[in-house]
């Protein structure tokens, strides 16, 4: 059979809403009376009553575990340390990196005060501009300037904490963060703050990070765009007329912006991926439990994952050698290996042979293959091999995905739902609802698909080291202006962005986005690594070889907090 007969993901031409008719929408679907006609000509579109009717025989996987032979890691391990005069690997980049802090900290260039405080001005000024930039939910000027002080003391006195001792990151709204409360971008949760870090943020805390604040989210995560019509819709730092991405917005805006060479951000189906893509930075999801969830929202467990949103590959390898690894406070987190990322910068990829699966690979933009096809002619001037490959039933593995997120997320949100439904922004509230006419039965079946799915990775997998394609299969669009001030649906739109996205959190496999280039109005678009459980270390290396034949650009919008 035929690759392009194998191949079953559709773009779909589904009637966009805004305004009048979002709002008319969300009523008939949460109204008993009318959710059931309406209800059944929409779970017809989106495939769901295809799904319902093809027979999967396998048992279900309820969590994406995969088996490993090294040892395990132990928990609670500290991370490796991170010494501020480790050699530089130098790359063309328009951004301040974790090592420029740091080199600029010990040559007393600056301080991380005076870093704080350029910080603050900033983030005002991002507020300022037109349109804003929405890049925070909250921030706290006192808890900032307190932290940087202690970092400019370690400093001054030769003792940093680590590498990134006074360096910004900023933090999704999703993970908990003491003295902020954890709102997950909606209006109503999160009334009191936090009184412990979540230990992704625990780990950056010890290692001297400097913690601005907590970054804009699209509500629960459950869009990939960022629109959020609570704590305003965030801005791609390259041209604010356009999408972030989400759900991680706030957190890719920060580093496309410059306001941080890290940010920690979510990932249940793309949410890390998609807006680092977007907004021209890398961003890794990890190996499912590679990273602890511990203080993290609980809204999709089975496909979520925290991880880094970065300037570079090395930032991003920096930042995940700090919040990998094993945590007795989340049991998902305790059969791995020990994370290692020795050899992350080796460009040399003459035993590296990488998988294509060619309908897949050119189903998005003219623009986006293009540039997407120079990525994998540079890594063949680097060595790589590469090889077609095939991977049945993507489609049936889509909606097994939202079935999945979407039955998750309702049920995280049920004991809000009768009190908060009005409270949720309209296609948080149309998502829930029509989420409300999956069965249990929806559910098990799509977790007999991920076993499935699972299958057809391995086999891929067992052919190549790593399977590449575009991130999204366009760059960031317009933010049309009839979706303000209360957001939009426009399914044909996060069909486009996540067509590659969704495979790696079904599986649990790691993968990684980093910049391929630009399209011809100037935004970025993504080149995506998937890989084998636990290799997160390889797709480092493929994202940092990218860069030493992509060219980086400068964001429209774009702050020097070093100078």
């Amino acid at each position: 059979m035929s690759q392009n007969a194998v191949y079953d993901l559709e773009s779909v031409n589904l009637p966009r809403m805004t305004g009048r008719a979002l709002r008319l929408l969300a009523e008939m679907l949460e109204n008993p009376r009318t959710r059931w006609v309406l209800g059944g000509r929409l779970l017809r579109d989106a495939g769901i009553t295809h799904f319902r009717a093809t027979p999967i025989n396998e048992p279900p996987t309820y969590y994406p575990h995969h088996p490993f032979a090294a040892p395990s890691a132990p928990p609670d391990a500290p991370p490796p340390p991170l010494a501020p005069h480790l050699a530089h690997v130098p790359t063309a980049s328009p951004f301040s990196s974790v090592r420029d802090y740091a080199k600029a900290y010990r040559a007393g260039e600056t301080t991380p005060t005076a870093v704080a405080a350029r910080l603050w001005q900033a983030i005002a000024a991002s507020e300022q501009q037109h349109p804003p930039l929405h890049i925070f939910i909250a921030t706290n000027e006192a808890d900032l300037m307190a932290q940087a002080e202690a970092a400019t003391r370690r400093w001054a006195q030769g003792q940093p904490l680590s590498l990134f001792d006074g360096v910004p990151v900023a933090v999704k709204d999703e993970v908990d963060m003491v003295p902020y409360p954890t709102t997950v971008g909606t209006r109503f949760l999160g009334q009191r703050p936090a009184t412990e870090d979540s230990t992704v943020v625990a780990r950056l805390r010890a290692a001297g990070a400097l913690l601005i604040g907590k970054a804009n989210m699209h509500e629960i995560g459950i869009v990939p765009t960022g629109l959020n019509p609570h704590h305003g819709f965030a801005r791609n730092p390259y041209n604010p007329a356009h999408y972030t991405g989400g759900s991680s917005s706030g957190s890719a805006a920060a580093v496309a912006a410059g306001l941080c060479p890290v940010a920690i951000g979510a990932d249940g189906g793309g949410s890390i991926r998609i807006p680092a893509a977007l907004c021209g930075l890398v961003g890794l999801k990890s190996t499912f439990g590679r990273v602890s969830e511990y203080g993290a929202a609980p809204l999709d467990w089975t496909v979520a994952h925290l991880g880094p949103l970065a300037a570079t590959a090395e930032d991003a390898a920096l930042c995940y050698a700090l919040i990998a690894g094993a945590d007795s406070r989340d049991p998902h987190s305790l059969a791995q290996p020990q994370p290692d990322i020795a050899g992350w910068d080796n460009t040399d990829l003459h035993a590296v042979t990488l998988g294509i699966f060619p309908p897949w690979f050119e189903h998005a933009t003219p623009e986006t293959v293009a540039t997407c096809r120079q990525t994998l002619d540079g890594f063949r001037t680097q060595g790589a091999t590469i090889r077609e490959i095939t991977i049945p039933e993507l489609n049936l593995a889509r909606i097994a995905h939202v079935i999945t997120i979407a039955s998750e997320m309702l049920t995280g949100m049920q004991p809000y739902y009768d009190q908060h439904r009005r409270d949720f922004g309209l296609d948080v509230r149309i998502n829930l609802a029509l989420t409300r006419l999956f069965t249990n039965r929806d559910y098990v079946q799509a977790q007999q698909m991920r076993t499935r799915a699972i299958g057809h990775m391995r086999a891929a997998l067992a052919q190549v080291d790593a399977i590449i394609t575009p991130t999204t299969a366009m760059p960031a669009p317009p933010i049309p202006a009839d979706a303000l001030p209360d957001g939009e649906s426009d399914l044909n739109l996060l069909t486009e962005l996540m067509r590659y996205a969704f495979i790696g959190n079904l599986t649990g496999l790691p993968a990684i986005t980093f910049p391929a280039g630009y399209d011809r109005h100037g935004m970025p678009i993504g080149c995506q690594a998937m890989g084998h459980p636990w290799q997160e270390r390889l797709l480092l290396r493929l994202a940092h070889a990218a860069a030493q034949f992509t060219p980086r650009q400068k964001p429209l919008v774009s702050y020097d907090l070093l100078s």
